[in-house]
């Protein structure tokens, strides 16, 4: 008859804090649906990972979409094993309903611990044809440019906070099914101004620009070390929100909107994607997957594959990082409030 351990008499409690993952398997819990760019990046990454942690544990990547990548964050917190062997994948799908308190929402990214984590960027840019040629044209307009949007408690959030910051003229649109119907409607003359990730800037946007139908403005930018936003590595050549803001108005930006708008930048963007692990776990355990993941992006070969899953920037996973991320993450009830305030009386959307 075999041991009878106390966790329930069936296994052996894990050993992950020697260093050693041998003979353990490693449970990605995905939030979203299966084939979705969340999905291909976690269980290309988790295949990498297991791959580098010592003892070279398996990989077990569990799917639980619902609300959103609600249910399944929500089922993580209360019952994931704190040992270092079961991941919750998050990306800003997860993230925004977080910050805006959305009442579903049982989870708190504060309270679990970073293992690594992927920013990625993004471009926006507006149809020449409705009169843009350079930033100056966002501004005092006699007709508004009309954004086209998926949902505006999405990643689309981080685009409105930039018009708001800016203090652009625009109307808002939503109900797109994606990015890509979009880009279709602005090249049909239904939409003026739009926004492409990294990943999509070659075959979505470049394109456009090359044959003059439309203009890149500005990029979002990245959140540094320093929580100061700087250009994107991807898009040297491209003003940031705040470089925008001083060439159309003059003077640096300040106040809750500057705030708000760096605060979900950093979330959404400079750390769109990350892995993290229950609060309890043993520092050595989470040490131990942290460590490998700085390996394992600090690999050439790794670093050749990954181009294309990784969006062009690096995988951020050192010593430094659980205090960057856990300074992003803190979101000042200001913050919050301007946000909250400006889905409701610019988009009459209600969150609370």
């Amino acid at each position: 008859m075999p041991p009878c351990w106390p966790a329930g008499c069936s296994t052996p409690p894990a050993s992950t804090t020697d260093g050693d993952y041998a003979g353990e398997t490693v449970e990605f819990l995905i939030p979203l649906a299966e084939g979705g760019g969340t999905d291909t990046w976690a269980r290309f990454i988790g295949t990498e990972l297991t791959r580098t942690v010592p003892g070279q544990p398996g990989f077990a990547p569990v799917n639980e979409a619902g609300g959103e990548g609600i249910t399944g964050t929500n089922r993580f917190v209360v019952s994931a094993r704190a040992d270092g062997t079961e991941v919750l994948v998050s990306t800003a799908t997860t993230v925004v309903p977080w910050l805006l308190k959305k009442p579903a929402v049982r989870y708190d990214f504060t309270k679990l611990t970073p293992i690594l984590a992927n920013g990625t960027g993004a471009v926006v840019y507006a149809r020449s044809a409705a009169g843009v040629a350079g930033l100056k044209d966002l501004v005092d307009r006699q007709t508004p440019l009309k954004f086209g949007g998926i949902t505006a408690t999405g990643l689309d959030l981080t685009t409105l906070l930039a018009f708001d910051l800016l203090e652009m003229d625009v109307d808002a649109v939503f109900g797109f099914e994606g990015r890509g119907p979009v880009n279709l409607a602005l090249q049909r003359g239904e939409i003026d101004i739009d926004y492409t990730t990294t990943s999509t800037y070659a075959s979505a946007l470049k394109p456009l620009v090359d044959e003059k139908s439309a203009v890149a403005l500005f990029s979002l930018g990245q959140v540094d070390a320093q929580g100061e936003i700087v250009r994107d590595p991807n898009f040297k050549d491209l003003p940031t929100v705040v470089e925008a803001y001083e060439e159309l108005h003059g003077s640096k930006p300040s106040g809750p909107k500057l705030e708000a708008y760096k605060t979900v930048l950093g979330v959404t963007y400079t750390y769109q994607k990350a892995l993290w692990v229950p609060p309890d776990t043993p520092k050595e355990a989470s040490e131990t997957l942290r460590t490998s993941a700085e390996k394992l992006g600090k690999d050439e070969a790794f670093q050749t594959a990954a181009k294309k899953v990784l969006g062009g920037y690096p995988l951020d996973a050192s010593a430094d990082l659980v205090g960057r991320i856990t300074k992003a993450y803190e979101v000042d009830s200001t913050v919050r409030q301007h946000i909250v305030e400006l889905l409701k009386n610019s988009y009459n959307i209600n969150v609370e």
